[in-house]
């Protein structure tokens, strides 16, 4: 099939893979697969050496032998537009075309592989559940892999209709906002309606990945959206408010009111991976603060002339910021420090120089005590 008919082409009939995202970019990216006679899809599913992709021609089913590296960055992942065989029996992915933005979260083995989460985002919404308790440090953290991945973050206060108190409700906005400087917050409640047009409206342009904890409601949410009961739905535990993985896979699917939702299964673990960029923007009010510290390497901890540290003093900054700024820094820096060199040398020289500090204070002390 010809790809002449692509919006922004002289045709002004809709391509098949519109729906999905497919645009006159991707086209180009797509011509010299085409002119080898590939097809051209979207991957919905990835499953242990095979991935289900919807192309002009329909869904199908693909191996991805061919594009099996030993980078656990570079595998086929749901989201991807790639370059599929037109016939066979395996059919293979033959490549997938350069992402645009990528969802990386460091996983939980002792190696700290980076795993990619979803592929060509335009939107990160973060699903958190208002039924327990707020952990603003895990808000924060979502956030930072969101921006490092090239897309939109936004914040979806799910199950709003557990708080009926519109004043308490706007407190919980609150407290969340000031955590996430530049992103959306939104309350939505999947049972009775409440926010779900607003956060359709967001949706509806471009691609977005769905994440957050087991029992935040994301299932609710994504059949929300879709209309119609596509995901499992199970009930939380009252204890903790925590739910069984009812989302297995990731899954893409087309939304009708436009745009393209990729579904997660429940994330327990979520490791920072190379987010240093990301990590910066979550904590952009702190990067205006250091502007104005006595010396440009102020590290914020008990420097002479800090005005990071003053803001805490005056309650401009919240110290609960500051500390969890410093963790996420300190998380990112071990990760980055595992495949360079030079990082993990000048930590190294960092950790010793804060060392001989320390010892000559004791001994300045130790001084003053014998002469008194």
């Amino acid at each position: 099939m010809s790809f002449s008919s692509l919006p922004g082409s002289s045709s002004s009939t809709s391509h098949p893979l519109q729906p999905y995202g497919w645009d006159a970019g991707w086209a180009a990216e797509f011509a010299p697969y085409e002119a080898e006679g590939l097809l051209a899809g979207r991957v919905v599913r990835v499953d242990r050496g095979q991935c289900d992709v919807v192309t002009a021609d329909g869904p199908l089913r693909a191996d991805t032998a061919f594009v099996t590296p030993h980078d656990p960055l570079r595998v086929v992942c749901t989201g991807d537009w790639v370059a599929v065989e037109p016939g066979g029996n395996p059919r293979y992915v033959r490549t997938y075309l350069p992402r645009r933005t990528a969802f990386v979260r460091s996983t939980s083995s002792q190696r700290s592989e980076g795993q990619i989460l979803a592929a060509n985002v335009d939107h990160a919404v973060i699903a958190v559940s208002l039924a327990v308790e707020l952990d603003l440090g895990r808000i924060e953290r979502f956030l930072a892999l969101a921006w490092e991945s090239g897309a939109q973050p936004v914040v979806v206060l799910t199950k709003a209709d557990l708080v009926p108190d519109p004043v308490t409700l706007s407190y919980l906005v609150q407290d969340v906002e000031t955590s996430a400087p530049g992103v959306a917050v939104v309350p939505v409640s999947s049972l009775g309606g409440e926010g779900l047009d607003t956060l359709a409206a967001i949706v509806g342009g471009g691609t977005s990945v769905l994440l957050g904890q087991s029992g935040a409601g994301k299932s609710t949410l994504a059949n929300a959206l879709l209309g119609e009961d596509v995901m499992d739905v199970r009930a939380t535990r009252d204890v903790d408010g925590k739910g069984r993985h009812t989302t297995t896979t990731r899954n893409l699917l087309a939304l009708p009111g436009g745009g393209v939702l990729i579904d997660t299964p429940g994330l327990r673990g979520v490791g920072l991976w190379d987010a240093e960029t990301g990590v910066g923007q979550v904590f952009s009010e702190i990067a205006e603060l250091a502007e104005r510290c006595r010396f440009h390497d102020c590290a914020h901890e008990a420097e002479p002339g800090c005005a990071v540290l003053a803001a805490v003093d005056t309650g401009e900054l919240p110290e609960r910021r500051l500390q969890s700024y410093r963790k996420l820094q300190r998380e990112n820096q071990r990760i980055v420090a595992k495949t360079d060199a030079r990082l993990r040398a000048e930590i190294r020289r960092d950790w010793k120089r804060k060392g001989a500090m320390g010892k000559a204070a004791m001994e300045a002390k130790r001084g003053a005590h014998w002469r008194s």
